[in-house]
């Protein structure tokens, strides 16, 4: 699943062009990851590419957004603990350092994970992770991203 939609990802959401999108929710777009070998990883798209920081956001804006990060958070946790009985908890992060718009990733943690990563940040797994093609974001994911959906549409 890669397109030039990857390289303008908020332009191609407000265009409608984005196959990643779950829903559109009031501040941003819900998602769903380009990798997933923790399945059900998320991202919260901010709907302005020029924000940067959560801080550029106006009050209420800033709010909306973090309320939509909590919204796809339970949405993820919902969804996976139907899934896959070996789901823990989620894990939301506003990071930043590696794309320039502001975004929230949403990572489902599950007690299957290597017992060396299992309580540790995602992102100290293993580079091969990332771009191995068996954990690239597929058709085989369409349950899951039909759950995280219907989840979003109930919490809406």
């Amino acid at each position: 699943m890669t397109g030039d939609w990857q390289k303008d990802r908020i332009g191609s959401a407000l265009r409608g062009e984005n196959p990643a999108v779950l829903r559109r929710l009031e501040a941003g777009f819900a998602v769903i990851g380009d990798v997933q070998f923790l399945p059900g990883y998320s991202v919260l798209l901010v709907d302005d590419p020029a924000v940067e920081r959560l801080s550029e956001l106006p009050k209420n804006r800033r709010m909306a957004f973090l309320s939509d990060m909590d919204k796809l958070g339970e949405a993820v946790e919902r969804a996976c603990r139907r899934l896959d009985p070996a789901f823990r908890r989620v894990n939301l992060e506003i990071l930043g350092n590696a794309d320039p718009f502001l975004h929230a990733h949403v990572w489902p943690r599950f007690d299957w994970e290597p017992p060396d990563l299992v309580g540790r940040p995602v992102w100290l797994y293993p580079r091969e992770r990332w771009h191995d093609e068996r954990y690239a974001l597929s058709p085989r994911h369409d349950t899951l991203r039909e759950a995280i959906t219907e989840e979003l549409n109930r919490l809406a």
